[in-house]
Parts: structure tokens; C-alpha cells; sequence
């Protein structure tokens, strides 16, 4: 740890707030992306910091309590076909590091896929271990307030914390915000959905004290709802006894005994509109609302659902689970087409065989990708215009259905590998991030994955 203190050194025309430090890289946001951002810079030998508002890794996946990580494996209509992993890198080293850690399950059945469920405890002592083997500098409770420009590069950005506002100077920055938050302040260009309309956010939780025999022989292995449930809830709406506004939830078993982490509510605005957790009232108004459901699907689940009759609320994420804000208008954008038709490329960093898991009514929409993947082109992780930055994780340039495939954990991992290379091959070679090649970047990866 290099145990940086803040230095007494005020640079006159950035409104004189004190340096903290100057880096090679810094990393905005602590989530997937960001941990796999960081760990991929700091075993490349560059000065590295991360900066993280909680106090704690783990972002949409830990403190947002998706708790899976959704992407890796390969759809198909044969129930009877083994798990087929097609996505390997920085997420599988992640994913081994948890598994032998006790903080995840075998893959399970997720419709015609399959996925795994962490524990968010064992996610955020694996970032901590990565990133400090990495020789990553981290400082948590820290958020980003505001850009530092010259002309249309960026050079630094101002942070909060307790201890006042500072300056970091770094050589590239990676937005792994999740919310495009460095290039948004910077004035960068970017967009929500389609036409303004995002992906609901959700309040994940968990409930203790399932009887486990009882529960499967009940609900099945499928991580998505028999047919019965999604019964029993309308029936049970209709009736004016229950208020469960998602009629079709998802439930998976933990790698914990008896502890089911519960993926049901639907959250909108009192009024009927779309939340966006951009707006801090929106972002409010989801989390007391989201707590109210999580207490009546967990009524729910306790009556009407064998095994969870001794069943309570462990707890819920830190915050909703957001699943789209701001995206970025980018050098290139991954359409809809793309995803449907799995395009191959060269210059592609990731592949992704997840469907498109479209939360935007009562029933999530999903298309899938039958035996089947398409790739995320490197250019989706430049905004059009700044240098020295690149994002890495949900706020990629994609198109609204593109990005409700995109935006999961097995690729936001990889989109933070992919960043954290080319910002690697860029300070190495004294070239801009446009002036690579996704086909550079790939080779890297590819090379980091042979030698892990």
C-alpha cells in the first residue's frame, strides 16, 4: 500500500483544491468492472488507484445484491445438456477464487441456461485480496464531484470524502461507474434507453430458515417460477389480498444452508412512471418502496410456498439493483441486430450468450440466444469524443434491448479486462485509446487468460 496523505499543493486553475496524488491510472467505481479494471492495470506494473463511494467492492453485484454471475454459459432448448461455459478471462479467475472460498454454488438452472449465485460477504474480501495483490491503491467513501479538462482531455477529477474535496491527476481514467458518472460531468454525451424509458430497478433480498428438501421438490430446480406460482400471485392480486405487482419471480438457492436470495419486485414511481436512480428523489422513492414489497413478497413466500414456512428477511441489497441508467453515446454502438443475429467479430473483447432480459412490465421479456453468442465490440467503450478515458460496465454504448443482455456480470467483468489492457498497451506505447484496435486489445486479453 503506498499510503498516499494529502499534499499541500494547490493548482491555481483547478479552483485550488488540494492534490491528493497523480497517477498512471484511475479507476472510477468499484464494481466488476472496476475491480477487473484495476487488477489488470495493477499487474501491469501502473501506478493504480481505485475509488469506490461505499466502502466496500462489489457495485450492482454486492451492494445492489444481483448476486449471480449471469453470462458465462452458453442457452440451449435441451434440458438435458450440461452447462456449457463460453466466456472464460477475468471472470472465470473470479469465479474460481469464490468457489474456493466457499462463496458460490454450481451452476444452476436459469431457464435454458444456467448461472451461479455468490455470497456478497466472499465477493468483497476476493476484490480486496485481487486488488491488493494487484498493489492497487483503494480508497473507499469516495465519490467523484467533478472533471478536470484540458481542451477535450481529460486529466483528473475532483473527490469527496470526509476529509473535503481533493484532486487526483492521472494519465487515463476508466469510467467504471456504471453510470457514465466521470464522462456525464465532464459533459460528455450519453443516453437513457430507449427514448428516455430504462429497465425497472429491483430490491433484491434473501430469506433464512428454508427447508431445502421441501422447498425444491416444490418449486424445481429452474431458478425462474413454475407455472403454479406465477398462479397463485394473480390469484392471490385479483383477490385484493396481496399486492405483488411482478407476477413471474426468480429465486436461487445460496451457497449458504437454508437461504434462498429472492429476485421478485417491480418498482415504479407512485405515480406510474419510470424510476430512473440518476434522480436521488427517484433513487429514494425505490429504495423505501422496494423495502415495502421485499416485506410482501417475503409474506408471500412464508404462506404459500412449501419449505418457507419458518422462513424471514436476512436482508436486502444496500441499495436497489439497478440495471440501467445512462449509457454512452460511443465511438460505436452495439445494436439490437448485433445481439439477435450474434454477430462475430474480430475487434470483439467479450462474448456474451446471455438473452435479452428486458425488466420494463410485469413480466420480464426474454429472448434467447439458442447454442449461440455475439461479441461487444472494443469501441463501445469510447465515449465519441475525450481522450484518455474509456468506461467499462453497464454504461458501454448499446442500444436499449442490446444492453439488457450486455450489462451482466460475466461481461461487465470482461469490459473492465478489456479496458484495463488497452489503458495498459496505451501508456506503454505513448497512443491514444482510439488509436488501438480491438483486435490489440483481444490478443491481450487472450494472452493474459493463457498465462492465468
Amino acid at each position: 500500500m503506498n499510503n498516499w496523505k494529502l499534499i499541500n499543493t494547490y493548482c491555481g486553475d483547478q479552483k485550488a483544491h488540494p492534490l491528493l496524488c497523480e497517477v498512471d491510472v484511475l479507476v472510477v467505481g468499484g464494481g466488476s468492472a472496476g475491480v477487473a479494471a484495476a487488477t489488470t492495470c495493477g499487474r501491469k506494473g501502473l501506478n493504480t488507484l481505485l475509488i469506490e463511494k461505499y466502502g466496500f467492492c462489489g457495485g450492482a453485484a454486492v451492494a445492489g445484491m444481483s448476486g449471480t454471475i449471469c453470462g458465462m454459459y452458453l442457452a440451449s432448448d435441451d434440458k438435458s445438456k450440461p452447462p456449457e461455459q463460453v466466456v472464460f478471462g477475468f471472470t472465470e479467475e473470479f469465479r474460481q477464487a469464490l468457489y474456493q472460498r466457499g462463496g458460490l454454488t454450481d451452476p444452476q438452472r436459469y431457464g435454458k441456461t444456467f448461472t451461479v449465485t455468490h455470497d456478497p460477504l466472499v465477493w468483497r474480501e476476493v476484490a480486496d485480496e485481487f486488488l491488493m495483490e494487484a498493489g492497487v491503491e483503494v480508497l473507499y467513501h469516495t465519490a467523484v464531484t467533478g472533471v478536470v479538462m484540458e481542451g477535450d482531455t481529460y486529466t483528473g477529477v475532483v473527490v469527496e470524502s470526509n476529509a473535503g474535496q481533493a484532486l487526483i491527476k492521472a494519465k487515463r481514467i476508466i469510467d467504471a461507474s456504471g453510470d457514465a458518472a466521470v464522462v456525464a460531468r465532464a459533459g460528455g454525451e450519453y443516453f437513457f434507453g430507449d427514448n428516455g424509458v430504462i429497465q425497472n430497478p429491483t430490491m433484491f433480498f434473501r430469506i433464512g430458515g428454508v427447508d431445502m428438501k421441501t422447498y425444491l421438490n416444490y418449486y424445481g430446480e429452474d431458478t425462474i417460477c413454475p407455472t403454479k406460482v406465477t398462479e397463485k400471485i394473480l390469484e392471490l392480486n385479483a383477490s385484493g389480498q396481496y399486492s405483488l405487482p411482478r407476477h413471474k419471480i426468480w429465486i436461487f438457492p445460496t451457497s449458504r444452508p437454508g437461504e434462498l436470495m429472492v429476485n421478485a419486485t417491480r418498482l415504479t414511481a407512485q405515480d406510474g412512471r419510470v424510476l430512473n436512480a440518476i434522480d436521488p428523489v427517484d433513487f429514494t422513492e425505490s429504495e423505501i418502496f422496494g423495502r415495502r414489497q421485499v416485506r410482501e413478497y417475503a409474506r408471500f413466500l412464508k404462506n404459500f410456498v412449501p419449505g418457507c414456512e419458518q422462513s424471514y428477511v436476512v436482508d436486502t441489497g444496500v441499495e436497489v439493483g439497478i440495471r440501467q441508467t445512462r449509457s454512452i453515446e460511443g465511438v460505436e454502438k452495439l445494436s439490437n441486430d448485433d445481439v439477435v443475429n450474434c454477430r462475430k467479430r474480430p475487434d470483439g473483447i467479450c462474448r456474451s450468450p446471455w438473452p435479452i432480459e428486458l425488466h420494463s412490465g410485469t413480466k420480464p421479456k426474454l429472448h434467447w440466444l439458442l447454442e449461440d453468442w455475439y461479441d461487444v465490440p472494443y469501441n463501445t467503450l469510447l465515449p465519441k469524443y475525450g481522450e484518455n478515458i474509456i468506461v467499462a460496465g453497464r454504461c458501454l454504448s448499446a442500444e436499449h434491448e442490446a444492453l439488457a443482455s450486455a450489462r451482466v456480470t460475466a461481461q461487465t467483468f470482461e469490459y473492465g479486462h478489456a479496458a484495463g489492457q488497452a489503458v495498459a498497451l496505451s501508456i506503454k506505447n505513448n497512443r491514444s485509446l482510439r488509436e488501438l484496435s480491438g483486435e490489440e486489445v483481444r490478443i491481450q486479453m487472450n494472452n493474459n487468460e493463457s498465462q492465468n
